[in-house]
């Protein structure tokens, strides 16, 4: 039982943010545990945690890394030090890596080879085996090896991140030893396919185990394994500050050699992380802590394979009954029969009514890309705006624009080139628009943007109509099949007004506009937040129907996570459906007895952002970009639209009431803030969210 807490400016009323996060990740790694779930799926997952530590260590430790050499000092709203927090996670960290190399060693592999799905060490191959994959490594791997030596003549070579190399020490004839650093060529595939679908062998063991064709006149190796993550922490328009630059001495478009310049810092950035096969010798380990300047104490140990984020890539053919049935998204109902060529048609019934698209139920497709494809083609329409932080290889989105811009449509993009690891594709996007005709701007000073916003301006016969769509998610064909995701396409008069407003300030970088429906950070959406919740206190106090809901992808800021106690203090009831991090503590004595913090996790990514506000019994339902993080309300551009129309109430009603009704993927936040999965209970019918709306 948590001991009980009244002040919510108490250090122990917040849970620490990298802390949080990792409790994130230690949910993710029981669906690796899960023998309900497909063994496919459950490698898959498996695959995704590698991501997930790969992602952590490198923006969340390496950012604490930063945090140390700036501010060691520094106290964070939970009462750590910078010191402190890194500590904590790197000891979560190696407990959670332990758990995740056991299951893939000890109970996946066994798993796959029972299913005839083979994962071999090379030590264990038939003769016939070894033969075919010598011949594999003359031919397809030995021309591409680029062997470093490390003496008096070669220094130690730069280790780039997430690289998989071998550290060989070779013995010559004479007895005299030598290290050698052999990179792991990632144009190769990791799992090398052994014929007639036996199974896989890992190609650093197929190199590991074919040194001599490399090194002939050597007498014998010494093969170990390791691989270091850097740092990706810095915003480009961080280093502009700390390179005594402000915003009007800063050359016009220079946030694409910002940018440039970030990318490239990135890749010799600071190491956080070394793993290392847990077999390598002392000394040797000893020698590349030295080399690549780091401390022992980030060096992590592995058991099994190393970079298991490899096992994402692994392609088997067939085995249908270990994977999860196929998710086929079905035409949005009002859109089913519109015809491709048929524009006013699909305009004309956003007209009756607008349009909630539920990701990735709905056909994206058939609605949002529809809605972008019918207004390049229609001769109606005059102009084209969207935002784009990610969008996928080969987009048809980016197609659609193209097509529109060549058609002598306006079409006005804003490309963001500082959203993390798509900073060079965004830019290649931005470039190819330029060449087609359209209006590019690459973000805004200072500010990251993240709205997901489109709009279509369509000349008709009673004059000009705006068409916008609203969303939580991004442009992107992929992750649509992916991340579920809620969007609103309408042609209501006023939230086209703000949509324009917003589009003019982001593409003419115009002061702060007057919003009459939009909450826009970081102009008005703290207050607007601040104020709905103090006002559910007004309505409980005067005896109205009062309470919170919420379903958002992190929760952190302090500010908002103050208003939610003092609410939970004075007797509203608040339900949080938060999938990843959330430093607020719910059900504890005193402090949040009123608040319930629930998390989803499934076979599609939660990503959907919905408020729902109780309003002394006429409920305020809004959807849109930002959780309720610090970086969302004050350090991005984002918007989330109150939704109006009386229907699609009704939908995002049933949305929430389903989620917190799942008795089987949810997992519940407990006082000391540990979660624990639900269990169907006795007489009770399972319910998992996700399959609801399959």
């Amino acid at each position: 039982m948590s001991a009980p807490i009244h002040d919510v400016d108490a250090y122990a009323a917040y849970i620490n943010r990298e802390l949080s996060w990792l409790s994130f990740a230690r949910r993710v790694l029981e669906l690796v545990e899960d023998t309900s779930l497909p063994l496919l799926e459950r490698v898959k997952f498996a695959g995704i945690m590698g991501m997930i530590y790969d992602e952590f260590v490198m923006k969340r430790m390496g950012g604490l890394h930063q945090k140390i050499k700036k501010k060691p000092h520094h106290i964070g709203y939970d009462g750590h030090t910078p010191g402190e927090e890194l500590a904590l996670c790197w000891q979560e960290l190696q407990v959670q890596a332990g758990i995740l190399d056991d299951l893939i060693e000890d109970v996946l592999r066994p798993a796959l080879a029972a299913e005839a799905i083979h994962i071999y060490d090379y030590q264990s191959l038939a003769k016939t085996d070894k033969k075919y994959l010598q011949n594999y490594f003359k031919k397809s791997v030995l021309p591409i090896l680029t062997p470093l030596a490390v003496d008096a003549a070669h220094p130690f070579p730069f280790i780039s991140n997430l690289s998989f190399n071998l550290a060989i020490t070779i013995i010559n004839p004479e007895g005299r030893t030598r290290f050698v650093r052999l990179k792991v060529p990632s144009n190769r595939s990791r799992w090398v396919a052994l014929p007639k679908e036996k199974g896989f062998v890992p190609l650093e063991q197929v190199i590991a185990h074919n040194l001599h064709f490399l090194f002939p006149k050597a007498s014998s190796f010494d093969t170990n394994f390791f691989r270091v993550t850097r740092a990706a922490k810095d915003n480009p328009w961080d280093r502009a500050r700390l390179d005594d630059h402000s915003a009007d001495e800063l050359p016009p478009g220079s946030i694409i050699s910002m940018v440039t310049a970030e990318l490239n810092y990135r890749k010799f950035a600071g190491i956080v992380r070394l793993e290392v096969s847990d077999s390598i010798p002392k000394e040797l380990c000893d020698w590349l802590v030295d080399q690549l300047r780091i401390d022992h104490a980030q060096v992590m140990p592995i058991r099994g394979l190393l970079g298991c984020s490899d096992l994402l890539g692994l392609k088997i053919a067939g085995k249908e009954h270990l994977r999860d049935q196929p998710h086929h998204p079905v035409p949005h109902p009002r859109l089913r029969k519109i015809g491709p060529e048929d524009h006013h048609a699909f305009f004309e019934e956003i007209q009756k009514q607008d349009i909630l698209v539920h990701l990735p139920y709905h056909d994206f497709d058939t609605s949002i890309l529809s809605l972008l494809q019918h207004a390049a083609a229609d001769p109606q329409v005059l102009a084209i705006k969207l935002t784009i932080y990610r969008t996928s290889n080969e987009s048809p989105i980016i197609r659609a624009l193209m097509d529109a811009a060549r058609r002598g449509k306006q079409v006005a993009v804003l490309v963001e080139i500082t959203a993390r690891f798509d900073e060079a594709p965004n830019i290649e996007w931005g470039k190819q628009l330029e060449q087609a005709g359209a209006h590019v701007v690459y973000g805004v000073e200072h500010l990251k943007t993240h709205v997901k916003l489109a709009m279509v301006v369509r000349e008709e016969p009673n004059g000009i109509r705006r068409y916008v769509h609203v969303g939580t998610g991004n442009y992107h064909t992929g992750t649509a099949r992916l991340y579920e995701d809620l969007g609103v396409i309408s042609c209501n008069d006023e939230l086209g007004e703000d949509v324009a407003k917003l589009f003019n300030e982001l593409t003419g970088a115009i002061p702060p506009q007057d919003y009459n429906l939009l909450l826009v950070a970081p102009h008005n959406m703290r207050e607007r937040f601040t104020e709905l919740i103090r006002q559910e206190v007004l309505h409980h106090q005067a005896g109205k129907p009062a309470g919170i809901k919420a379903k958002i992808n992190q929760l952190q800021d302090r500010k908002i996570i103050r208003e939610l106690y003092l609410a939970s203090q004075a007797g509203v009831e608040i339900s949080l459906n938060v999938r990843g991090l959330c430093s607020l503590r719910a059900g504890v004595e005193g402090l949040s007895e009123n608040i319930r913090v629930y998390s989803i996790l499934g076979r599609f990514l939660e990503h959907s952002r919905i408020y729902r506000f109780e309003n002394g019994g006429e409920p305020i339902l809004l959807i849109g970009s930002a959780d309720w993080m610090k970086r969302n309300l004050d350090r991005r551009m984002e918007s989330v639209m109150p939704v109006l129309d009386p229907e699609i109430k009704r939908e995002l009603e049933h949305i929430l009431s389903v989620y917190e009704s799942d008795n089987t993927n949810s997992w519940e936040m407990q006082p000391d803030s540990t979660y624990t999965r639900k269990k169907v209970g006795k007489g009770s019918e399972p319910v998992t969210a996700q399959q609801v709306f399959v």
